[in-house]
């Protein structure tokens, strides 16, 4: 059975200024909807476990669509999947064939130094799996190895939020480095789209989305990769 392994920040709050932060909402519903729609099960992991906080301003009326309500309101999704999530410790990289690191900003604190999770990504990547992350989740890449050491992005096409829709938010000086910046240093080549429009990177098993606006692309490129 093919499962996917999708993980979340625990981070609520920036470490700089009063905003809170979390998982946005919709990289992780979109996303789940795909591999719900292809009979794909998920697991949910955050570095700590337990509770996956929400970034408010993913829940405004303007940013929910049905997927979205769809899940905020299933009792197994908010209850188990986001206030009960699992410990990297109690992950086993073999059971799962697909890893999705979900962006909100809270995922720019606690998963590019994560020697956890980046090697339970690692593994999976050596087990032939597939590699996903979308907008600030991509930050999760920053922290894996390849087997010889080096940097897991090095030469890798990818793409993360951009230096421009930072700077459209108004939180370039707010937030703790740019991703598009980070990834560009590790040697990564970046691949930008139009400010905030779905935007889908693929190279061999890693497969990377740009903003929000992405999630749902990011989950059909997994489903075609898991068909070749």
């Amino acid at each position: 059975m093919t499962k996917a392994l999708i993980v979340a920040t625990n981070t609520p709050k920036f470490n700089n200024v009063d905003r809170a932060t979390g998982l946005w909402l919709h990289e992780a519903t979109h996303f789940n909807q795909v591999m719900t729609d292809n009979e794909i099960d998920v697991d949910y992991m955050s570095p700590e476990g337990g509770y996956i906080p929400l970034d408010p301003l993913c829940l405004s009326a303007d940013n929910m669509d049905q997927v979205d309500w769809d899940h905020y309101l299933n009792a197994t999704f908010r209850d188990t999947h986001l206030a009960n999530s699992l410990k990297p410790e109690s992950v086993n990289p073999a059971d799962y064939q697909v890893i999705y690191f979900a962006g909100g900003h809270g995922a720019m604190w606690d998963f590019p130094e994560n020697k956890e999770l980046a090697g339970i990504a690692e593994q999976i990547d050596q087990n032939g799996g597939i590699i996903a992350a979308n907008c600030v989740g991509v930050t999760a890449l920053l922290a894996m190895r390849k087997r010889d050491g080096n940097r897991f992005t090095s030469g890798r096409k990818l793409t993360s939020f951009t230096n421009d829709e930072e700077a459209l938010n108004g939180l370039t000086s707010e937030v703790k480095f740019l991703p598009e910046d980070e990834l560009r240093k590790t040697g990564a080549k970046f691949v930008k789209g139009d400010a905030f429009k779905p935007n889908v990177v693929v190279d061999d098993h890693l497969i990377t989305g740009q903003n929000p606006n992405s999630a749902t692309a990011v989950g059909e490129a997994v489903i075609k990769d898991l068909l070749k």
